[in-house]
């Protein structure tokens, strides 16, 4: 067994039952999953406690994502804490139009920010489960994946020596540049999508100016209205790709946003000091299979899905769920088949969200290519949702993740 809230210094024992690489939302799920299960894992993270805990990212979580938290003891702080949204609104034609999906469904979306989550995980496996975790490790290798002796090795950010850890498994949930897709072989097939556009990312210092998410189409771009708390709202601006921030002064960025989200039935936005402004490039990727020999992908590492449809913290998620219960099944039971069928059962969730994103990506920005018919197209989806049942609640089903089946 493993102490509680190790010493940045101390020895780490050389081998482990798995090495989960990458402290996010999927590994550090993966980690408690484990240690919840009383099997040893070891956590190596590349940025500091400090760093992952303020890491700015979204947090939209769907229902069921909730629940699988919540039966794993991970969800306290966040069924006190998180908003729940049980609506939005589409603004196009100069009018706003809502999109009630609890009415629909009997579901909700959870608005809890992904800092707050990992700062949640992260104590919960370090210093109440009492998890192995090194922060700030450098130089991480993964070697003999295709052995039934697999490891890892990295330096040590306070002494600077280097350590080799064996293990049965390898966890991979350290993103796209991280060391788990690095040593991909190149079988691994990698599929990429790019949309063309961006996304200007803003945090205002400003209270929301509607109670739910705000969705708007027009010729000029698209834009995104998201409440953060009672005086911060995220706002989203479509923009070319790569565009510089720093082209976006207070004075345009809310003059962009008025016009784009302006509805004549609804009063304007409620302007504020701009916090953040970041430009995301739109683009999803796929890596297939997501287990080479004794590593397994999760997350980012995997796959990603663009902030289009707020769906990529769902998927890191559902592979840390599916990831962490076949891991104790095969170390405590002897079961492989969670392990077997791993790859093949993220990737039909995955390739659903990828695919609502791709389609969600026309709606939002089918209005500002300049081209009437691609226009009159995307108008004709958008009035179809708010006149046709059937349609709405395809949508709603999509949009909340609810399929029974993938």
């Amino acid at each position: 067994m493993t102490s509680p809230s190790p010493h940045p210094g101390s020895p780490v024992p050389s081998r482990f039952p798995v090495v989960v690489v990458g402290a996010g939302p999927a590994g550090l799920t993966v980690g408690n999953i484990l240690r919840a299960a009383g099997v040893d894992c070891l956590v190596l993270e590349t940025e500091s406690r400090e760093f992952i805990e303020r890491r700015p990212r979204a947090g939209v979580i769907e229902e069921w994502a909730v629940r699988g938290l919540e039966r794993r003891g991970l969800a306290g702080r966040l069924l006190e804490e998180a908003e729940r949204q049980s609506e939005c609104e589409f603004r196009f034609d100069d009018r706003g139009y809502r999109f009630g999906y609890h009415e629909l469904t009997g579901h909700h979306h959870w608005v809890y920010p992904q800092p707050l989550l990992v700062t949640d995980l992260v104590r919960e496996y370090a210093d109440v489960r009492g998890g192995e975790i090194r922060f700030g490790v450098r130089d991480v290798r993964l070697h003999d994946l295709d052995s039934d002796r697999p490891a890892v090795s990295y330096t040590d950010p306070y002494s600077g020596e280097r350590h080799l850890v064996h293990c049965d498994f390898v966890a991979g949930c350290d993103g796209a540049r991280g060391a788990s897709r690095a040593a991909l072989p190149d079988r691994a097939l990698i599929s990429r999508h790019d949309y063309g556009i961006g996304w200007l990312a803003l945090l205002a210092e400003a209270p929301p100016s509607a109670d739910c998410v705000l969705f708007g189409m027009h010729p000029e771009g698209f834009a995104g209205h998201m409440p953060r708390s009672p005086g911060l709202t995220r706002y989203y601006l479509q923009c070319p790709p790569g565009d510089d921030p720093d082209d976006w002064p207070h004075d345009r960025v809310w003059a962009a946003l008025q016009q784009r989200l302006r509805a004549a039935d609804r009063p304007p936005l409620k302007e504020g000091r701009l916090l953040e402004k970041r430009v995301l490039d739109m683009h999803n990727y796929v890596v297939e299979p997501m287990v080479f020999g004794r590593l397994f992908l999760a997350g980012d590492a995997a796959h990603l899905v663009a902030p289009i449809a707020a769906k990529g913290m769902n998927l890191a998620l559902n592979d840390a769920f599916l990831l962490g219960d076949a891991l104790v099944a095969y170390l405590a039971e002897g079961d492989p088949a969670g392990l077997d069928g791993y790859s093949e059962t993220c990737l039909r969730r995955v390739w659903d969200y990828e695919e609502f994103s791709e389609w969600l990506s026309e709606i939002y920005h089918g209005t500002s290519h300049g081209d009437p018919y691609r226009a009159g197209t995307t108008l004709a989806r958008l009035r179809r949702i708010f006149t046709s049942p059937a349609a709405a609640a395809a949508f709603a089903q999509q949009y909340l993740g609810t399929a029974t089946a993938f």
